[in-house]
This record gives structure tokens, sequence and C-alpha cells, in this order.
């Protein structure tokens, strides 16, 4: 996934109404958004990596090509998640300061 695909998954969730349990009337942050981006981005990354060991799974066929895209999926895992995990903390943090300068 590259940035454009990521930053554009961000610009449009947050954008997005809110759903779930928050208020639909717009009342909540972008920073609950921008939180909601990165869940998304991370369930879809999930689901790939699941769909593709069932497939690794299934049959007993192990071939190298797809042990390499499961573990290049894996490691794209690894990355989209600690990339959201280091955005929503620098963002936090930048809350937070401005939080006290106010």
């Amino acid at each position: 996934m590259s940035d454009s695909m990521i930053t554009t998954g961000l610009t449009t969730m947050a954008s997005a109404p809110l759903s779930g349990t928050r208020p639909r009337d717009g009342s909540g942050s972008w920073f609950e958004a921008l939180s909601d981006a990165w869940g998304a981005t991370l369930d879809r990354q999930a689901a790939k990596l699941d769909t593709l060991s069932q497939q690794l799974g299934n049959g007993g066929q192990d071939n190298p090509s797809q042990i390499t895209e499961l573990t290049a999926e894996a490691m794209r895992m690894s990355f989209l998640s600690n990339s959201s995990s280091s955005s929503l903390d620098s963002v936090g943090k930048a809350l937070e300061t401005m939080a006290r300068k106010s």
C-alpha cells in the first residue's frame, strides 16, 4: 500500500460522517476519525493476512510464492501497525501540548 493510498484512505475517513456508537451529528473529533481510518486500514490488512493464511493451510500446498506473499503481507501489517501507533501517539502528544498552552 502506497503512502498516497493511505493518505487518501485517511482523508476519506476523516471527511466521512462518524459511525458506530459515536454521535452522527458531526460532533466527533477529527482525532476520532483518524483513529477510525487507521483501524479500518488495519482491519483490511488483517483480513488479507487471514485469507492468505487460509489459502496456505488449505490443501497442504505451501508453495514458496505463497509463503513469500504471506511474509510480505505480514511485514506490511507490522509497518502499518507501527505507523498507526506512531501517528496516533504523535498527534495525541501534540493535542496535549496545545491543550496545556491554551
